[in-house]
C-alpha cells in the first residue's frame, strides 16, 4: 500500500522543465504530483503525454500555487518538491507586476510555510534565476569580435557575486530566491536553490518572451523573420535540459549534506554562445534562412552571462555534458519531428540523432 509520502512534487510540472523532470524521475519509478494551473499555452499537452507514457503514477493537479490552502495538501504528500512555477518572463512582468510578485513571491512562500508546519519537513528544490544578479555594471565586459566576454578573464559568475534585483521579474524571483535560501538557514529546512542561465531542450516551444533558444530553432523551421533585442552580441551559456534535471536530481540525492546551498546552474564557459552564434549554427543545422531585426535591449538584460559552474562540479559531482553545438542539433531535430507547423524546409535539410516523435508538444518555459 501507497505510504502518504511516496510521491515527489513537482509545481509548474507541465511546463518544458517540469515535464522534462517529472518523465525522468517517473521513468525511474517515483511516484508523482505535477501540478500546474494550466494557464500557458501547450501544457495540457504535456500533461496528457505524461499521463500517456506513466498512467497511474503520475498525478495530475490543477493547482495555483498562489492558493496556499490547495498547494499545503500537496507539499504535505510529498518527500521531494521541486518548486518550478511561477511567471517567468520579464516583459510580462514590465506589464503586470502585481502578478508577477504574487505568483513567484507569494506561490514561492505558500510552498515554504507548508513544509515549515511539517514534523518532517520535504526538500525543496528553488529554481531560481541569473537575473537576480541584474546588469552587473561593474562587471568589466569588452568586445571581442561578434561577441562580449568578461574583460577581467574571469571564467563565469560565481554564487558570491552581488545580488541586483533589477525588473519586476528580477524583484520577485530574487526575493523568492532569498526566502528560500534562508528557510534553511532560520529553520532548518532541506532547501536547495538552482541559479539557473539560459535552459532550451526538447518539449520547449519558447516565444520572444522565454525559450529564445528554442523560439529561433521553431522560427527557422517555419520561415519567420526573426528579432534580436540589442546587438546579438550578448552572451549566454546555454544548458541542454538532460543536464539540468541530472543536476536537480543529484541535487535532491544529496539533501543532507547539500541543504542550504546555492548553485549557479548553466553550461559554462564551454557552452558559451552569443545569440548570432546560435542563429548562425541553427542555419547550418536548417538549411534555412530568415529576415533578422534588431530592436532595443530589453530592461536588466546582460551583455555576457556565464555561470561559474565549479561549486556544483564540486559539490554535485556534475557537469555539463552535452555541448551547445550538439544540443542545438539534437533541438532542431525534435522540432522538425514534433511537427506543430509546416516546416520551411524539406525534411533532409534537418540532420542530426534520431528523436522520439511526441503526439504532443508543450509551450516552452
Amino acid at each position: 500500500m501507497m505510504g502518504k509520502r511516496d510521491y515527489v512534487l513537482v509545481t509548474g510540472g507541465a511546463g518544458f522543465v517540469g515535464s522534462n523532470l517529472a518523465d525522468a524521475l517517473l521513468r525511474d519509478g517515483h511516484r508523482v504530483i505535477v501540478a500546474d494551473n494550466f494557464s500557458r499555452e501547450g501544457v495540457r499537452m504535456n500533461a496528457a503525454w505524461l499521463k500517456r507514457r506513466h498512467g497511474e503514477r503520475v498525478r495530475i493537479e490543477t493547482v495555483d500555487v498562489r492558493d496556499g490552502a490547495r498547494i499545503g495538501p500537496l507539499v504535505r504528500e510529498s518527500r521531494h518538491v521541486f518548486h518550478l512555477a511561477a511567471q517567468v518572463a520579464v516583459t510580462t512582468s514590465l506589464t503586470d507586476p502585481a502578478t508577477d510578485l504574487e505568483t513567484n513571491i507569494l506561490g514561492t512562500f505558500n510552498v515554504l510555510e507548508a513544509a515549515r508546519a511539517m514534523l518532517n519537513p520535504p526538500s525543496v528544490l528553488f529554481t531560481s534565476t541569473n537575473k537576480v544578479y541584474g546588469e552587473m555594471e561593474e562587471v568589466p565586459v569588452a568586445l571581442d569580435g561578434d561577441r562580449y566576454v568578461y574583460g577581467d578573464g574571469r571564467r563565469g559568475i560565481g554564487e558570491d557575486a552581488r545580488l541586483d534585483f533589477h525588473s519586476p521579474y528580477g524583484c520577485s524571483k530574487g526575493a523568492a530566491d532569498q526566502y528560500v535560501h534562508d528557510y534553511a538557514r532560520i529553520y532548518g529546512l532541506p532547501t536547495v536553490v538552482f541559479r539557473m542561465s539560459c535552459i532550451y531542450g526538447t518539449r520547449q516551444f519558447g516565444t520572444e518572451d522565454q525559450g529564445w533558444v528554442a523560439h529561433f530553432g521553431r522560427a527557422l523551421l517555419r520561415g519567420e523573420p526573426l528579432t534580436i533585442y540589442g546587438d546579438g552580441c550578448q552572451v549566454r551559456d546555454i544548458l541542454w535540459i538532460d543536464d539540468l534535471v541530472r543536476a536537480m536530481r543529484l541535487a535532491t540525492d544529496r539533501i543532507d549534506t547539500v541543504a542550504g546551498e546555492v548553485f549557479n546552474v548553466g553550461g559554462g564557459h564551454r557552452n558559451a554562445v552569443s545569440v548570432t552564434g546560435v542563429i548562425d549554427r541553427l542555419r547550418e543545422i536548417t538549411g534555412a534562412s530568415v529576415p533578422v531585426t534588431y530592436a532595443d535591449w530589453r530592461p536588466g538584460d546582460q551583455k555576457v552571462y556565464v555561470s561559474d559552474t565549479r561549486h556544483a562540479e564540486a559539490v554535485l559531482g556534475w557537469r555539463a555534458e552535452t555541448s551547445w553545438q550538439e544540443g542545438l542539433e539534437k533541438l532542431a531535430g525534435w522540432l522538425h519531428e514534433a511537427n506543430l507547423d509546416t516546416p520551411a524546409v524539406p525534411r533532409s535539410a534537418v540532420p542530426g540523432p534520431s528523436v522520439a516523435v511526441l503526439a504532443e508538444a508543450s509551450a516552452g518555459d
